[in-house]
């Protein structure tokens, strides 16, 4: 038999796929909305099918068509915006948040497509809130459950126990159990970066120069002072900018964060970020340092979903 293909749905710039990729599986297509990030999965997997269109007119006969046949595994992580408690415009009705919400409905879209590419395994990443509440847990299972999927699994996961130097709680919703012994060695913040500081010559690794009134507000900040904050649904205060601490491990990176270098007076390039992300540094993002900096953010740590990828890879050979 040959190697178990894999669909990726909001597929991103490709950390989630990156995982499967480094277990041999085939990363046979992908879908993503976004042009950068559509961008670079193509350029990081040419031998991949990438379509850039909105999910919502894609249907399951046309990926089977262009990758001739069903694949193994489907992969994938809609929007979390909707969900997080970060998101100060999430709606009040958790149950809103999947049928309401314009970016929270593309979760159902997810599950359509499982549903019409039936493979043997799905993955799903997501924010935990996304099944934090009951009545949002329960149409969740029942949604996969519409769709021929009785048994399914919750797969609560903290990247940090599995070896990122950055931290990140999510589910992974699978019709798989998956639950890997984690590492408990902690990655620290310097341990991921401390070698990039004297290279330049790194993809997405330029230093964005900064004025003086930013360098001296910077220069004040010790080991987890933050510049700013922002605020999140029910008023809940979120720092932002934060100078990281070089000897723990690093706050969870968002689409659009920006980290402090623990020992310059700068912000953290692309490349540095990505490493907290634990991609490799042959993994190249595209477009605008916005749109690089968002593609490392809303990533699954590669870290984990190759830890994920060899779950998938031992209930296939199980």
């Amino acid at each position: 038999m040959g190697r178990f293909k894999v669909v990726d749905l909001f597929s991103g710039a490709g950390g989630f796929a990156e995982g499967f990729r480094l277990n041999n599986f085939d990363i046979k297509l992908a879908v993503e909305i976004n042009s950068a990030a559509s961008k670079s999965y193509s350029l990081n997997f040419p031998d991949s099918i990438v379509l850039q269109e909105d999910i919502r007119d894609i249907s399951g006969y046309e990926i089977k068509k262009l990758i001739n046949g069903n694949p193994d595994v489907v992969i994938g992580s809609p929007p979390c915006e909707p969900f997080t408690a970060a998101n100060p415009l999430r709606m009040a009705n958790p149950l809103d948040r999947l049928y309401q919400d314009s970016q929270g409905s593309l979760t159902l879209e997810y599950i359509r497509l499982v549903g019409e590419l039936s493979p043997k395994i799905f993955v799903m990443e997501n924010v935990q809130a996304i099944v934090g509440t009951p009545s949002l847990r329960d149409a969740i299972i029942y949604e996969f459950n519409k769709i021929g999927f009785k048994n399914i699994f919750l797969n609560f996961m903290e990247a940090e126990k599995y070896g990122s130097p950055s931290r990140r709680s999510r589910v992974f919703i699978s019709n798989i159990e998956i639950k890997p012994t984690p590492s408990y060695r902690k990655v620290t913040v310097w341990e991921a970066i401390g070698d990039l500081e004297e290279r330049r010559d790194l993809p997405n690794h330029e230093i964005q120069e900064l004025d003086e009134k930013k360098i001296k507000e910077i220069s004040k900040l010790g080991f987890e002072d933050y510049l700013t904050m922002f605020q999140g649904s029910n008023g809940r205060s979120i720092p932002a900018k934060i100078r990281l601490n070089p000897f723990q491990v690093g706050p969870t990176v968002m689409g659009n964060s920006r980290f402090i270098h623990p020992f310059s007076n700068r912000f953290l390039t692309v490349r540095e970020q990505a490493r907290l992300m634990t991609y490799p540094d042959n993994h190249v993002f595209m477009g605008s340092r916005d749109d690089q900096y968002n593609q490392v953010g809303e990533a699954v740590p590669v870290v984990l979903s190759s830890i994920i990828a060899a779950e998938v890879l031992g209930a296939f050979n199980g």
